[in-house]
């Protein structure tokens, strides 16, 4: 039984209905919200539908990952949106729905008919929004594009050097298509809440690339930082001085107080750059001569290139497990963490206790949830990512209030499937 599993559950966007026009990443900005309880309805073409689902590895139940990630919590209706009959099946969806998500290049509902304009015709406060790879404007509009351009433009993603001396592409956490589902959803329900407050709707786009750089921020704002001229770059008591170090934590090499130290089965992170952090981690230990000999500054303080206490600190954190590393910073309140891969995290006590992972026998793959919980109540579980037009008739019938023999023939004219 799942550590939540007797409190009530809450929808919270239990209300709102989406039209998820969308394929391969930009299917995660709609996932945010069915994972908080939205009813989205993925519009796919008959077939193949979203491409996702042959893509990539790992594949379970001869579909792509992904697929079950980003789809999941979604209703699927196979539409032929190159039909007259399937542009008006479309035009009564807009009248239903709170927001149509676009995820393809920009214009790709434009180009068949789907205006902003006439949408607005049909719903004047439909929220439309638009998450491609370059975003709408631009000299890259047009350009194709995969997860991994929007982490190489934006600097997270640097390239590594093979054995032979060739650029090659560096194992990384993606973050422009991830990020700009997140940044995507929110503006979805800011929109929403002004369109229900004032009848009127509006137009949203987020590049994938675009997120990937806010999400860099630091890096980037710091490097603009360091444009300015020297005098208005100073230390902290506001004097001007010449030392520009690297920005977060590109240049922890001789760091030692805030510093990755090998346990006695794994590694740990010290983070006692802070006094009293230091002053406790050195009491836990019983090494308080460590702290006398050098307090340090009150806060940041990572007593760089000092290699003497980085090796004395080595042959300490030797002596313990990760877990009693742990066991220690909670006791004595110091800043420790461990230090995982991306297959150990899931083993972690801490991952255990908070994450309900959404299991292979009801969603085809063990599948990390929203981190999102509410207080005293849990958030419904997203149903399993679905077949290609799984949902048609559902979707007709119950949204669109279609009678039996009016589906019949659109399905007999393949208008649907």
């Amino acid at each position: 039984m799942s550590p939540s599993s007797d409190l009530p559950t809450i929808s919270l966007l239990e209300t709102l209905r989406v039209i998820d026009f969308s394929v391969l990443s930009p299917a995660g900005l709609a996932q945010q919200l069915a994972d908080l309880g939205a009813d989205v309805i993925k519009v796919e073409r008959p077939g193949a539908g979203d491409p996702v689902r042959q893509i990539a590895w790992p594949v379970i139940e001869g579909v792509n990952l992904e697929h079950w990630h980003w789809n999941r919590g979604k209703r699927s209706l196979a539409l032929n949106l190159e039909s007259a009959a399937g542009i008006e099946i479309f035009l009564d969806l807009a009248r239903a729905a709170d927001v149509i998500v676009e995820g393809m290049r920009p214009g790709a509902l434009a180009r068949r008919g789907l205006s902003p304009e006439r949408l607005w015709e049909t719903n004047p406060a439909l929220v439309l929004c638009g998450m491609s790879g370059y975003g709408e404007t631009g000299p890259y509009r047009d350009v194709p594009a995969h997860g991994l351009a929007f982490d190489a433009m934006a600097g997270v993603a640097p390239p590594a050097r093979t054995k032979e001396g060739f650029a090659t592409i560096a194992p990384h956490t993606s973050i422009g298509m991830n990020a700009a589902a997140l940044y995507g959803a929110l503006g979805v329900v800011s929109a929403v809440l002004r369109a229900r407050a004032t009848g009127e709707g509006c137009a949203l786009e987020i590049a994938q690339s675009d997120a990937a750089i806010a999400i860099n921020w630091l890096r980037i704002e710091g490097e603009a930082a360091y444009d300015r001229p020297a005098g208005e770059v100073t230390d902290r008591d506001g004097r001007a001085g010449p030392e520009r170090r690297a920005l977060g934590f590109d240049d922890f090499d001789d760091a030692v107080r805030y510093q990755y130290y090998e346990s006695a089965d794994g590694y740990v992170l010290l983070m006692a750059s802070d006094r009293r952090f230091w002053r406790n981690f050195c009491e836990g230990v019983g090494r308080l001569d460590l702290y006398e000999a050098q307090p340090g500054e009150e806060m940041a303080d990572h007593a760089r290139g000092n290699l003497e206490l980085r090796r004395e600190l080595a042959r300490i954190f030797k002596t313990r497990t990760t877990a009693d590393w742990m066991e220690l910073a909670a006791r004595v309140e110091t800043a420790i963490a461990p230090v995982h891969d991306s297959s150990s995290v899931r083993h972690d006590p801490q991952a255990i206790d908070r994450i309900e992972w959404l299991p292979s026998e009801s969603h085809a793959a063990d599948l990390l949830p929203t981190p999102l919980k509410l207080r005293g109540a849990r958030l419904p579980v997203p149903r399993r990512a679905p077949t290609v037009g799984q949902h048609t008739d559902e979707v007709l019938r119950e949204v669109l209030d279609y009678p039996p023999d009016r589906i019949q023939a659109l399905r007999e004219s393949e208008t649907v499937a």
